[in-house]
């Protein structure tokens, strides 16, 4: 039975609600490699092996999730909670997503004015940013043989479309560094029309649609509101992954308010890709730089806010309207789209964190280990990674 928001009623979850909180607390905490590992990590983990939830609401949300402004990872969790829980399921695991990550970068930001510098981090993330290649690699492998077809002649050549879809994301996203709304609309719309024309294009008519010292709570009201109205544009206007905002955030944050210098971006960026969670959190690092821990909070909440309203409003009405064929063949061409344009990040990541023959041999490694020694999981890998990048810059 579906009701009038197009939720099915009488079907009762596999899961409790503590149960699916308790896995975004985990993923939050040691969900490393950005968006890319993150979405893949969710279809493995809830579609794959717990069956929570299907494969068709998995690709309403990432459709929805890629629609919207906002962290696509953050997005799609908060989607996932909504999914048979509603309004209370999306808060909850929006945030146990969330928290783990955030006061992660606030302890580093605490460091950072401690120490004065984050080289010891740069070491770090020299393995780690290695390895994450790596991981998110075989992430985007797993993901486009999953949503897209199998690797051999005969499914590419049934999906030819999708991988023309697939392909055309993948080199604008290398090519502008930014994802493009406009593609995955205009992607949806072609499948759309190829596979599933809508009823409406056969008539003539149609309708349109210690802490002090290191700055804890130094910060000034003023400081606060340019914060707020600074990161909720962020989360507001910015589509596509974390790689999407860091252009934006960049523009803002050095060359408009001066808040902070060229290096301590890098070193905000950094913080972004050495802890697990969404990419995007290092938001909280920057409000702390900013003006403390309440610059933390308000960055965060003004950051994370647009994107989860954007996600639960429309979410009952996608969920209803999804079911019909036109609208499916809609969300497949975006989805073909998205998961190319997530390999075209992959590849711009993959050139900022490759630098050298070690880096290179690191994510090499990393994906022999993931691909043949299967009780080896991420968080070990990035660990090894961090050791392994110390000692290397040790002995430069």
């Amino acid at each position: 039975m579906i009701d009038e928001q197009g939720l099915q009623t009488n079907v009762k979850p596999d899961y409790t609600l503590k149960q699916l909180i308790n896995y975004f607390l985990k993923l939050g905490a040691v969900g490393f490699g950005g968006p890319v590992a993150l979405v893949s990590y969710m279809h493995r983990d809830l579609v794959e092996e717990r069956k929570w939830i299907s494969e068709e609401e998995y690709k309403q949300g990432v459709a929805l999730a890629q629609l919207a402004p906002g962290p696509l990872a953050a997005q799609l969790g908060i989607y996932l909670g909504f999914v048979h829980y509603r309004l209370l399921g999306a808060t909850l695991v929006g945030l146990a997503f969330v928290l783990p990550s955030f006061i992660m970068v606030v302890l580093l930001g605490v460091a950072y004015k401690l120490f004065g510098g984050l080289f010891w981090m740069q070491s770090v993330f020299y393995g780690v940013g290695a390895s994450v290649v790596g991981i998110i690699i075989m992430s985007s492998f797993k993901l486009t043989e999953k949503s897209i077809s199998k690797f051999d002649f005969q499914s590419i050549k049934s999906n030819w479309l999708l991988w023309v879809f697939f392909l055309s994301g993948a080199i604008i996203t290398f090519i502008t560094k930014q994802e493009s709304l406009l593609l995955f609309l205009i992607t949806g719309t072609i499948y759309m029309l190829v596979k599933a024309p809508p009823r409406w294009l056969n008539t003539k008519t149609a309708n349109v649609f210690i802490l002090l010292n290191t700055g804890f709570w130094t910060y000034k009201f003023s400081t606060l509101e340019k914060i707020a109205v600074f990161f909720g544009k962020a989360g507001a206007f910015v589509f596509g992954s974390g790689l999407a905002i860091v252009p934006f955030l960049h523009s803002g944050v050095v060359i408009e308010n001066h808040w902070l210098t060229e290096q301590q971006f890098l070193d905000a960026v950094a913080v972004a890709m050495i802890t697990p969670g969404p990419v995007i959190i290092t938001v909280g690092f920057i409000g702390y730089l900013v003006a403390g821990f309440p610059g933390a909070v308000v960055a965060a909440i003004s950051t994370f806010l647009p994107c989860f309203l954007f996600t639960v409003l429309p979410a009952p009405y996608f969920k209803k309207i999804a079911n019909d064929k036109s609208i499916k063949a809609f969300v497949d061409g975006i989805t073909a789209a998205v998961i190319g344009a997530l390999v075209g990040a992959v590849a711009v990541i993959s050139l900022q964190s490759i630098v050298d023959i070690p880096t290179a041999a690191i994510a090499i490694l990393t994906i022999l280990t993931l691909v043949y020694v299967k009780k080896v999981k991420e968080p070990h890998i990035i660990l090894a990674s961090a050791i392994l990048g110390l000692t290397i810059k040790s002995l430069l």
